[in-house]
């Protein structure tokens, strides 16, 4: 006969698990005409100048923008000092009049800050907090509150940015109706299932883990993207992610843009996708690659913490925004 704590841990066990796959995620208010959204930098420095294209796009939404203080400031690489991209970005989470909090631009900060902010107020009345890369940190940190985030280009990216990536930005924004059909890929592992969608930069993701940010992929559709990684830097980060167990029981895997990655002088042997699909082979979940998300001109937008349908088969997949 078993020890009677093993019914009770199991119990809990249980009960957690269930409450975590049936959690209710908070939605930020959509956008509409008139409203306010603030653009300030968390991470890596940026004038003014380079913002005007971001600032022009969401001027031609109809929508008002606010200047964050960390624009034109500068400590290094960073937008300023730790407590002076903390202090913007608590004043724009506070400040009732914005409705959307646009990272200007990526690079590494993020981290460094959000441990420094006071999310009180921000949680009984959250808005929309749009980025990637580093803005990972936040998404990461924001799901665990239980609030939704847009993972989508930055300010920064509006210039070179594809139209297919501004038209999702303004979907995912305004609240319009989100889905993806894509072509298919020969690495895809086919399946059809639901979930509430996580993830962003693997690097990042990788960097949180232990953290109060870091998240639990169990039950949800992960995503994953990176850039300018060395390969074996990428086989060993999956590993890492297998060898503790954060692959067992997600739904799905969406494998986004592996953009310019790097080799040795003796190669790796095997380009990202190939390590990817190397890592996965002991795992019966759908898997797509090569969605249309990352540092690419053509980044689609997503809001994680939503559920998607994905479907994925012989004619390419789909991921459909509930």
């Amino acid at each position: 006969m078993k020890n009677p704590f093993y019914y009770l841990i199991f119990t809990i066990e249980f009960f957690f698990q269930t409450t975590q796959a049936q959690r209710k995620m908070s939605t930020p208010e959509f956008l509409k005409k008139g409203d306010t959204v603030g653009i300030l930098a968390t991470a890596r420095k940026i004038d003014l100048a380079t913002l005007q294209p971001g600032i022009h796009l969401l001027e031609s939404w109809g929508l008002h923008v606010v200047i964050g203080k960390t624009i034109g400031k500068e400590d290094h690489q960073l937008a300023g000092a730790d407590w002076q991209r903390a202090t913007d970005f608590q004043e724009m989470l506070d400040n009732p009049k914005i409705k959307a909090i646009w990272a200007a631009k990526g690079g590494y900060g993020t981290v460094r800050i959000v441990d420094r902010i006071d999310f009180t107020n921000f949680k009984k009345k959250p808005k929309w907090v749009i980025g990637f890369s580093d803005v990972t940190v936040l998404h990461s940190h924001l799901n665990n509150m239980g609030i939704e985030t847009i993972h989508a280009m930055m300010a920064i990216s509006t210039k070179t940015a594809t139209p297919a990536a501004i038209e999702s930005l303004h979907k995912s924004l305004f609240g319009e109706s989100l889905s993806y059909d894509l072509p298919a890929h020969e690495f895809n592992r086919k399946g059809k299932v639901k979930g509430e969608l996580v993830g962003g930069n693997l690097s990042v993701l990788y960097s949180i883990l232990g953290s109060k940010s870091a998240i639990d992929y169990k039950g949800k559709i992960l995503f994953i993207e990176d850039l300018d990684e060395y390969l074996y830097h990428i086989d060993r980060m999956m590993f890492n992610l297998k060898r503790n167990g954060y692959f067992d029981g997600v739904k799905a895997v969406i494998i986004g843009g592996m953009t310019e990655m790097k080799d040795n002088d003796i190669p790796w042997g095997k380009n990202a996708l190939e390590i990817i699909q190397d890592i996965f082979k002991d795992y019966d979940f759908p898997v797509i690659y090569n969605f249309p998300a990352g540092h690419i001109k053509d980044n689609r937008a997503m809001i994680f913490g939503k559920t998607v349908a994905v479907d994925v088969n012989d004619n390419g997949s789909i991921v459909k925004f509930e």
